[in-house]
């Protein structure tokens, strides 16, 4: 997958989800509660049988540290969350009457969400792991497509808030590729640690969409949910053979082995 495509597939999800607010109504978006639940488990399965296996892989030298920046990153989410109010797990924890003005707090902790999410795809340049982001930030860009709606800001104002939440994974993606092939350095070292920090922040964000104890059917069995969270683990599972073995590792021992033979 080249770089091209991973930047539209993570650009055009979002931003076409967030711009859909202006034509769908929220209270009929149910379709989009069963992507959230959809993504929650794809999220979660892609974490628990892709994510966490290669990061303890790659950090074979410091493996015991690598558990230390899954929880930093498991409770970095948890702050970020504080200024987010939920809004990158597709909920709004806010009552309507306090929403009156641009919500910055919640763009920017979005935004460093965001960015952070792309910075792994230039070492491990899965397409589970690219559409896995891509789904999971369709609910949380029509979440914040709506809070923009109910701060009652300019169609303006909204579409530019919802271009660059969605460019902040393409940056992300795109710095750390530029910094690793320049002289401006080489993140390959840090590619484990980086990844382990965005295995916690999804962790906490596909359980949080799991197990949202603020939903209305949190305790109530809903066939419909429980098909699409099926779907998203049974769609984790099926990458294992449909998308055979991760060749991440050689690509990058080539791209190593072509830097030292540079210099």
């Amino acid at each position: 997958m080249n770089a091209i495509l991973i930047v539209s597939i993570l650009f055009l999800s979002p931003f076409i989800s967030g711009i859909s607010v202006l034509s769908v109504k929220r209270d009929r978006s149910t379709f989009l509660k069963l992507i959230l639940s959809f993504s929650g488990a794809y999220l979660f399965g892609l974490t628990i049988l892709h994510l966490i296996p290669h990061v303890y892989a790659d950090a074979s030298e410091h493996m015991d540290t690598i558990g230390l920046y899954i929880l930093g990153g498991f409770l970095f989410q948890l702050l970020l969350e504080h200024f987010s109010q939920g809004v990158e797990h597709g909920h709004i924890h806010m009552k309507k009457e306090n929403i009156n003005s641009f919500p910055i707090a919640i763009m920017l902790s979005l935004c460093v969400h965001a960015f952070l999410e792309g910075m792994p795809l230039v070492s491990a340049q899965r397409q589970h792991l690219v559409f896995g982001i891509a789904i999971h930030h369709i609910p949380a860009a029509f979440a914040l497509g709506s809070l923009l709606l109910a701060s009652q800001v300019s169609k303006r104002t909204l579409l530019i808030a919802i271009f660059v939440f969605a460019m902040m994974t393409p940056a992300g993606f795109l710095t750390s590729q530029f910094i690793s092939q320049h002289a401006v350095g080489d993140l390959a070292k840090y590619f484990d640690k980086i990844m382990a920090v965005v295995i916690g922040i999804f962790l906490h964000v596909s359980t949080t969409i799991l197990f949202e104890s603020g939903s209305a059917d949190h305790h109530v069995f809903n066939k419909k949910k429980m098909i699409a969270v099926l779907l998203g683990i049974v769609l984790s599972l099926s990458s294992l053979i449909i998308g055979g073995h991760d060749h991440s590792h050689s690509e990058h021992d080539h791209h190593n082995h072509e830097s030292h033979h540079e210099h």
